[in-house]
C-alpha cells in the first residue's frame, strides 16, 4: 500500500504540469514597437522634409526640439517611477516627431516643450505607458494647447513674414471666413504637392498618402480605418457642397488640407486609442470623418481633425463590443 502511494505522489506533479496553460496571446507575429515605431518615421519623413524645404532652419529647430525633449521626458518618467529604460523603443521619439510635424514652423521654444511634456506625461505615461493611454497623445496634446492658447495655431499669423511660393492664407480659414468664393486661389494640385499654409509636415499630401500606402502595405495600420475616415470626410463634404456650393467647399477640398492626410494615416489609427475588430473600425472611421467636416463646417474650429480624433478614441471601447456572432448552435 505504502508503495502504491509513493508512485501517485511521484506521478502528481506530472500530472499537473500537462494541465498548466499560458494566457493569450499564443502567437507572436515577430515584430516589435521599435520596429513600428521606426517605420513609421521613416513613413512619415518624406512630408516632413518638404516642410523644411518651404520653412527652413525654424522648422528643423522646433522638430528637432520637440524629439529631443519627448525623449527626455520620457527618460524622467522612467527614472521617477523606477521603470524599465523604453527611450530605446523610439515610441517616444515618434511622438515627438509627430507633434513637431503638427505645428507651425514658428512655434515658441516654450511651447514646444509644454506640449511634448502634455504628450509623454499627460497623453502617455499617466495612463502606464505606451498600449494603456485611452487617447491618441499627440492629439490630445494639441487639442489642450488648441484651447489654452489659441493664437499659436493660427497659421495665417504665425507664418506671415514667410516669403512662399505659393499663397499665405491658410486654406480652411479662407473656405471657413469667406465661402467658396476663395477657392480660386488654390489649386488642387498644388494643394497635393504641399503648396499650402500648415504645419511643418502636414501640408505635403503626396508625402503623406505615400507614407499612408507604405504603412497599410507592410501592415503597421490598418486600412478599414484610414480608408472609412477618407470616406466619412468625403461623403459629409459632398452632402454640404451639394446643399449650398457657395458657402461650402467640394469633399476634393477637404481630403487635401489641413490636418486630414496626417490624422487618417498617423493619428486615427494608433493601436491603443483604436479599435480591433472590422465593423468596429469601419465605424469609428467614417465617424471621425464625419465630425471633422461638421466641425470645420458648422463648428467653432478652423480644422477639426484633433477634435474628432479624441471624439472617436472616447467612443473606441464602446465600439469594440460590437463583434461578429460565435460559429455554432446556442442551445
Amino acid at each position: 500500500m505504502l508503495e502504491k502511494r509513493d508512485v501517485l505522489e511521484q506521478q502528481t506533479p506530472l500530472r499537473q504540469k500537462k494541465l498548466i496553460v499560458s494566457h493569450a496571446p499564443f502567437f507572436h507575429s515577430g515584430r516589435t514597437v521599435t520596429e513600428r515605431s521606426y517605420h513609421t518615421m521613416l513613413a512619415a519623413l518624406p512630408a516632413l522634409l518638404l516642410g523644411f524645404y518651404y520653412y527652413g532652419m525654424p522648422a528643423f529647430g522646433v522638430v528637432c526640439l520637440s524629439i529631443s525633449t519627448a525623449i527626455l521626458w520620457e527618460l524622467v518618467v522612467n527614472l521617477v517611477t523606477k521603470r524599465t529604460i523604453t527611450i530605446g523603443d523610439g515610441n517616444a521619439a515618434w511622438l515627438g516627431m509627430l507633434f513637431g510635424m503638427l505645428v507651425p514652423a514658428t512655434m515658441p521654444w516654450w511651447a514646444v516643450i509644454t506640449g511634448t511634456f502634455i504628450v509623454i506625461v499627460i497623453g502617455k505615461q499617466i495612463f502606464g505607458g505606451i498600449g494603456s493611454n485611452a487617447f491618441h497623445p499627440v492629439a490630445l496634446a494639441l487639442a489642450m494647447m488648441m484651447l489654452s492658447w489659441r493664437s499659436l495655431f493660427d497659421f495665417d499669423a504665425a507664418l506671415l513674414n514667410y516669403d512662399l511660393e505659393f499663397a499665405t492664407i491658410y486654406p480652411l480659414a479662407a473656405v471657413k471666413y469667406f465661402g467658396a468664393a476663395s477657392l480660386d486661389a488654390f489649386s488642387l494640385l498644388d494643394l497635393l504637392m504641399g503648396k499650402q499654409l500648415g504645419g511643418i509636415g502636414s501640408a505635403f499630401g503626396l508625402g503623406l498618402l505615400i507614407g499612408g500606402i507604405y504603412l497599410m502595405l507592410r501592415g503597421f495600420i490598418r486600412w478599414e480605418i484610414s480608408l472609412t475616415f477618407l470616406a466619412g470626410i468625403f461623403a459629409t463634404a459632398f452632402v454640404f457642397n451639394l446643399f449650398d456650393p457657395a458657402r461650402f467647399a467640394p469633399p476634393a477640398f477637404h481630403l487635401l488640407t489641413g490636418y486630414t492626410l496626417i490624422g487618417a494615416f498617423f493619428l486615427a489609427t494608433e493601436d491603443s486609442s483604436s479599435p480591433v475588430n472590422f465593423v468596429p473600425m469601419l465605424i469609428y472611421g467614417a465617424a471621425g470623418g464625419m465630425m471633422t467636416v461638421l466641425i470645420r463646417n458648422i463648428g467653432a474650429w478652423v480644422d477639426g481633425v484633433i477634435l474628432a480624433i479624441l471624439v472617436i478614441n472616447l467612443i473606441s471601447p464602446l465600439l469594440d463590443k460590437i463583434r461578429p456572432q460565435a460559429l455554432g448552435k446556442v442551445e
